[in-house]
């Protein structure tokens, strides 16, 4: 009898934990997603984009293991790799083709205010939509946009890499594979509109060469340490 009240319990838990996962699985979420057709598509080429990154990288890794399986010379390929992460990681100048950005304001005068510099929000709307359209590599001024670049605002002046950033007009170099697709892109985005609204104005124009200085900040690697090797 014992047995039999053990075999029922045990069988009842399992019947009640199945049908609390079917009602998870089935019930309508708390939050919906309101994003519209436009949004949903940007997200979409977002993805595949980083997908076709993801791919890429494997094939670059692949390729070097192929090369360290061949080649007795292992240092010469090792020290090639970490000369293009440097570069990846934007520790090194670099120039190419690509698309000079010029912010200007409007006007300045008594009435419309003197403007110091260009705010924040507009800074990182405006890389977002060159990283969208297709950018290499970005440089605000003489600031190297990184993955760890804080843009942010202290007393009414904006900073970027924690350097002020006060001058106009600002240059913003950009490398691409497309400069005038990248060109066209900007000319008629809506961050242009967020920019007049700010009594600024942007011009962009394409260029065959444009150089880019090295980020200059030391990167801070958090939430990691190194792991010595058992003796």
């Amino acid at each position: 009898m014992k047995d039999r009240m053990i075999v029922f319990t045990c069988i009842t838990t399992i019947i009640g934990f199945m049908i609390a996962i079917q009602f998870q699985t089935t019930k309508e979420p708390d939050v919906r997603d309101t994003r519209n057709i436009h949004e949903l598509r940007q997200a979409l080429t977002v993805e595949k984009e980083r997908q076709k990154e993801l791919n890429e990288e494997m094939d670059k890794q692949i390729e070097m293991l192929y090369q360290l399986q061949q080649t007795e010379n292992v240092e010469s390929v090792i020290v090639d790799a970490i000369d293009e992460l440097r570069e990846r990681a934007g520790l090194t100048p670099i120039s190419g083709q690509g698309v000079l950005i010029e912010i200007t304001p409007v006007y300045q005068d008594e009435f419309g205010g003197y403007i110091h510099s260009v705010p924040p929000y507009l800074l990182r709307l405006l890389i977002n939509e060159l990283n969208f359209n297709g950018a290499k590599e970005i440089a605000v001024g003489n600031q190297r946009i990184v993955s760890t670049t804080p843009i942010r605002e202290a007393n009414g002046v904006t900073l970027i890499n924690s350097n002020r950033v006060t001058q106009f007009p600002l240059k913003v170099k950009v490398l691409s594979d497309d400069p005038e697709g990248l060109h066209h892109a900007i000319m008629s985005s809506i961050s242009r509109e967020y920019f007049l609204y700010e009594n600024l104005e942007i011009n962009s124009t394409p260029i065959n060469y444009v150089s880019l200085p090295a980020y200059e900040k030391t990167y801070r690697v958090r939430h990691m340490e190194v792991i010595k090797e058992e003796s």
